[in-house]
C-alpha cells in the first residue's frame, strides 16, 4: 500500500432492502444462494501425524468460453497478475468456517471470481471436514495452524511462487494466528492476506452466538464425536455427557480443549484467540469484520489496536452480517468476493 491507513473507513457496502437485518443477511445467502461449483480436483494431503487433508483445487480459467458467462466478473481482468507469474498463476488458499467445507457457497463463490481473474485456488477440507472422518484422535479448531502449514507447504512444493491466504470466520482466525506466528520467518511467497467475519476474540464470541447457531454447531460437531469414539474405541473418547452440551462454550470445555492439550473452553480461547497475534504479521493483511455480525462480541473490532499496526487494516462495514455480504445488485458476485480481489490486486 502506498499510504499507511490502518482503519479503511469506506462503507459502501449496501444490502437489498429486504434483507434489513444482521440474521437475514447471514443466513439469506448462505441457505439461497446458488453457485455452480468450481471445477475441482481433489487430492489428498498427508500430514506428520500420520492424519491426512483434502483439498480442492481449481485453476485459473484460460479460454474465452469459460470466461463468457457472467459480465459482473470481467471487472478488472485487464489487470490479472498472470503475467508476473512464470509459468504458474498465483495462488489463492482459501480457509472455510465452523464446520464448514470446500462447498460452501462464500467459498465457491470466491473460487469462481478469482478462477476468472487470472488466479488458482486452493480450498482445504478441515479434519473431519470433507465427507470422511479423519484418522487420529484430533479434529480441527480455531488455532490449529500446523495444518495451515501443511497446505502452504504443500503449494510451495509445486511451484507457486505468489500466494495469498483468504479466510472465513474460523478460517479467518487461523489465518491470522498462523500470520502472527510466522511473522518475519513467514515464506516470502505469501504476498497478502484477506479475513472476512473473524471472531478475533474467541472467548466473548463464543458468548455472542444465538442459539440458532449453536444448535446447528453442536448437533454437526457432535455427531463427529460419536461416530469417532464408535470407529477408533481405543481413543477413549467419553461420550458419556454429551447430552448435557447446550452451547459452543460447553462444546469446546469438554472436547475441543481436551482433545487439543488445553486445560479447558477458556484457556483453549486464551492460547488461539487470533487478536492476540496481530502485531507481528509482516505482510499486509486486511481484515473486514461487519459492526451487524451476529458472530462478533464488541472484542473483535480493536480500531485502537489497529492503528497502533504497520501491515494489518481493518474494515467494519455497518451491515453484512456473518459471511454474507450479499449486495443490493447482486449478479453472482457478493462484495465480499470483489472486495477480496480488490485487496489483492491492488
Amino acid at each position: 500500500m502506498s499510504k499507511f491507513i490502518p482503519i479503511i473507513h469506506t462503507d459502501d457496502y449496501k444490502p437489498p432492502f429486504w434483507l434489513p437485518d444482521s440474521q437475514s443477511q447471514t443466513i439469506f445467502p448462505s441457505v439461497f444462494r446458488k453457485i455452480e461449483s468450481p471445477k475441482y480436483v481433489r487430492e489428498r494431503v498427508l500430514t506428520p501425524d500420520g492424519d491426512f487433508l483434502d483439498i480442492d483445487k481449481s485453476l485459473a480459467i484460460s479460454t474465452p468460453e469459460e470466461k463468457d458467462f457472467d459480465t459482473e466478473l470481467k471487472i478488472g481482468l485487464k489487470n490479472s497478475h498472470l503475467k508476473d507469474c512464470g509459468n504458474l498463476a498465483p495462488l489463492i488458499i482459501l480457509s472455510h468456517g465452523l464446520e464448514g467445507d470446500t462447498s460452501r457457497q462464500y467459498i465457491t463463490g470466491m473460487v469462481r471470481n478469482f478462477n476468472f481473474h487470472g488466479f488458482d485456488c486452493l480450498p482445504w477440507n478441515f479434519r473431519s471436514c470433507s465427507g470422511e472422518l479423519n484418522q487420529t484422535k484430533r479434529f480441527y479448531h480455531s488455532g490449529a495452524t500446523d495444518d495451515l502449514e501443511t497446505i502452504v507447504k504443500y503449494s510451495l512444493s509445486k511451484g507457486y511462487q505468489k500466494i495469498y491466504l483468504v479466510g472465513f470466520s474460523l478460517g479467518g482466525n487461523l489465518t491470522l494466528k498462523y500470520l502472527g506466528e510466522k511473522g518475519q520467518n513467514l515464506y516470502p511467497e505469501i504476498q497478502k492476506a484477506i479475513a472476512f467475519s473473524v471472531p478475533l476474540h474467541l472467548s466473548s464470541s463464543s458468548k455472542k452466538i444465538g442459539w440458532l447457531y449453536t444448535k446447528r454447531f453442536n448437533a454437526s460437531l457432535m455427531k463427529k464425536i460419536l461416530e469417532k469414539s464408535q470407529r477408533f474405541p481405543e481413543f477413549n473418547i467419553d461420550t458419556s455427557n454429551i447430552a448435557k452440551i447446550k452451547t459452543l462454550k460447553d462444546f469446546d470445555d469438554v472436547y475441543t480443549s481436551q482433545l487439543h492439550g488445553f486445560i479447558d473452553a477458556e484457556d483453549y480461547y486464551e492460547h488461539n484467540s487470533s487478536l492476540y497475534f496481530l502485531d507481528n504479521i509482516s505482510i499486509p493483511t486486511l481484515i473486514i469484520n461487519a459492526q451487524n455480525d451476529p458472530f462478533l462480541s464488541k472484542q473483535c473490532f480493536p480500531f485502537e489496536k489497529i492503528k497502533q499496526l504497520e501491515k494489518v487494516y481493518f474494515q467494519a462495514p455497518k451491515k453484512g452480517g456473518h459471511c454474507g455480504f450479499y449486495p443490493d445488485n447482486y449478479q453472482g458476485v457478493l462484495w465480499s468476493e470483489k472486495r477480496a480481489l480488490e485487496w489483492v490486486m491492488c
